[in-house]
């Protein structure tokens, strides 16, 4: 799955367009290296999202199409 679709889906970032954006600006980074949307997410990733000062860092744990929004926390663990 691709990374920007990976971020919309597991609800770290609300809308496709705006992870699309953050990979393109070098506000994610994918095992220490700067990603683009197209990436493919594996399972055990770790992902790293800037939000101004503040810093994500989250490993992936499961990929899936579809999820529901109670449900989406389970697709990553945050570190």
């Amino acid at each position: 799955m691709r990374l920007d679709k990976y971020l919309k889906v597991s609800r770290v970032i609300k809308r496709r367009t705006v992870a699309n954006t953050a990979c393109d600006t070098e506000h994610v980074k994918v095992n220490g290296k700067d990603a683009k949307a197209s990436y493919q997410v594996k399972i055990g990733d770790v992902i790293e999202i800037s939000f101004g000062e503040r810093v994500l860092t989250i490993r992936v744990t499961d990929v899936r199409e579809h999820t529901l929004k109670n449900e989406a926390a389970e697709l990553y663990e945050v570190l």
